[in-house]
């Protein structure tokens, strides 16, 4: 037998068709809010580490000369990755999604007779064994209107670690990143030669 009054009842009656449009209205939000990899990114403790990212020690650095003699007077432009940082979500089977913060330095030599510079550089997903699967190039611009150093950083998102499935771990990749060099540049490098960003004072 029922001993609920007729008030208790409708109150009762309430609150179930309170209850009953808050979950309707939760499985809205969750339509409405996006995909689940977007939600992942803001709440899902990553299932596995970031994988490792840096320069590479040869593209690390550019040196710009006025021809082709490699001398002090004839620098234009010096340019330097200072620092690598890289930050990675994972989200069921999907592949890792990573975010990458590169610090830049820059200089303007004797032999440079503009304030803005433009340097081309990469960045490249690989395996540990270095077979690269993708790489895609980017520009950074650099201003020395107050004066001949400067620096810049960059954010690059939506970069894609393509595991096949969720048991393989993104450290079991690389993100490098290097200046786009001509092969004299390169070679320049590879000898161990370079000048101050600041070569111009």
């Amino acid at each position: 037998m029922d001993s609920l009054t007729p008030e208790a009842k409708s109150d009762k009656a309430s609150h179930m068709r309170i209850l009953a449009l808050s979950t309707i209205l939760l499985a809205l939000g969750a339509c409405q809010s996006g995909s689940g990899i977007g939600a992942a990114f803001d709440t899902r403790q990553n299932a596995g580490t970031c994988p490792p990212a840096g320069s590479i020690y040869n593209a690390s650095r550019i040196v710009v000369f006025d021809g082709e003699t490699q001398t002090f007077p004839n620098v234009e432009y010096t340019g330097e990755i200072v620092d690598v940082r890289l930050y990675c979500r994972y989200a069921g089977t999907a592949p890792v999604r990573a975010e990458v913060e590169i610090d830049f330095a820059f200089g303007k030599g004797p032999a440079g007779d503009s304030n803005r510079r433009d340097y081309r550089y990469w960045v490249a997903v690989t395996r540990r064994s270095g077979k690269v699967l993708n790489k895609e190039y980017f520009t950074v611009p650099a201003n020395f209107s107050d004066g001949p150093v400067t620096g810049k950083t960059e954010l690059l998102q939506q970069i894609i670690i393509p595991r096949a499935d969720d048991s393989v771990s993104a450290a079991n990749f690389e993100v490098l990143i290097g200046f786009d060099l001509t092969e004299s540049q390169l070679t320049y490098n590879k000898e161990g030669r370079r000048f101050r960003l600041n070569a111009g004072q």
